[in-house]
Parts: structure tokens; sequence; C-alpha cells
């Protein structure tokens, strides 16, 4: 039996949607984004006190992207992983990771948007930093994305898998402070990836993280 802890709107969600795309059953364990996440019972399953969480056989896994790989080689090793000795493997394992690189700058404007409640502890210069690295990892999904190669609708060249679902988590949360209005490669990869329905059951039904569609950058003040 597989059981996930998850947070909405968190790296959670790109385990969910992995989970909801393999139609294997799983029991799902749903916390709010609070220090309910800090509680001993919770650091049994993930120490650092973070989502995703998994028990799976009796065993116990943190860390999306070692749980992604995991349940691919286990469970689908060359519809959503590739296998060893693919030709995709490596660019398979490339974008996996890369979509970590993403996260952690919508990670921190979260932060500077969402969690820092006091206008006083934002940073504008942060806020403009990450915003400006989330678009340089926007233009790389777009450098591949627009490459002329046959059937490039998704990252790998042999179609859709899971880096197209843990970099499109990345992009969904990264969406909320940085448009893909310059991204047009980008935008129409999202748009196909979130189409499918398991990405529809692995949105929020409810209360996320975010309460606004888009957070603007925090204005300078001037004088």
């Amino acid at each position: 039996m597989i059981t996930l802890h998850h947070c909405p709107q968190t790296r959670s969600m790109r385990t969910l949607w992995l989970l909801n795309e393999l139609d294997k059953p799983f029991h799902l364990r749903t916390y709010p984004f609070d220090k309910s996440l800090r509680e001993p019972e919770f650091l049994t399953r993930s120490p650092a006190g973070r989502v995703p969480a998994l028990e799976i056989d009796g065993e116990r896994m943190f860390e999306s992207g070692a749980i992604t790989q995991y349940i691919c080689e286990r469970f689908s090793p060359d519809r959503l992983g590739r296998s060893i000795g693919s030709p995709d493997r490596m660019a398979w394992l490339v974008w996996l990771h890369f979509a970590e690189t993403i996260s952690q700058h919508a990670a921190a404007l979260t932060q500077q948007h969402v969690v820092l409640r006091e206008d006083w502890m934002r940073s504008p210069i942060v806020m403009k930093l990450e915003a400006a690295r989330i678009a340089k990892c926007y233009a790389a999904l777009e450098a591949r994305l627009s490459t002329p190669v046959e059937n490039r609708d998704y990252l790998l060249t042999s179609g859709f898998s899971a880096v197209d679902i843990s970099c499109g988590q990345a992009v969904y949360m990264s969406q909320f402070f940085v448009k893909l209005d310059a991204f047009p490669a980008v935008a129409e990869w999202y748009e196909r990836i979130t189409e499918r329905p398991s990405f529809a059951k692995s949105v929020p039904q409810g209360d996320g993280i975010f309460d606004h569609d888009f957070y603007a950058p925090w204005p300078v003040k001037e004088g």
C-alpha cells in the first residue's frame, strides 16, 4: 500500500500527479501548510518537516525527485520513466532534477509573498532576483521545446514522461509569480500537459497556499 503525505500547492503535488497518472491505488493524507509538519510523528516520515513524504511497503521516503525516480523505476520504467539503455535516459534524469531548479525559486517567492505576512519583512530585491531566475528557467524550457526535433511535444523526444509532470508542476507554482506570455512553446506545452485528467485530479479542490492568481513584484519605494 502507498500513502502520500501531501500539502496542496507544494512539491508534493508532483508526486500526487505522478500517482494519478499511474492510476495505481494509494491513500492520500492531506495536511495544512502549517506547524503540523513539525510534529514529532510527521518528522519520522520526513526529518526536515517537508512534503512529500511517502510510505510504501513499510518503508518511508522523502524528497520528490527521489520519490519520482523510485516510483517510475518500480512501476513504470518505460512509460513515465526511461530505463537505463534508453536513448532518452540521460535527458530524463536532467529534466527530472531541473524541476527542482525551478521550484527553489518559486519557493523563495512563496516565502516572500505568502509566508512573510508583514510588508516590512519582504525584500523587493529578492523578489526581483527570484522572478528573473524563474524567467531564465522558462527560457531553458523554451529552448528545449522549440528545438526542431520530430515529436517534440514534450520534454523528451520519445514522448510524455514523469519529467513533464515534475517540470510542469514547477511551472504551475512559478506561474503565480512569472507569466508565460514571453515563452510560447512553454505555454503550449504547459496547456498540453495540464489537459490530462491526472493533472485535474491533483490541483486543490479547496484551499491551497495561494489566495491570488498572480502576485506582482513588490514595488520599490522611491525617495
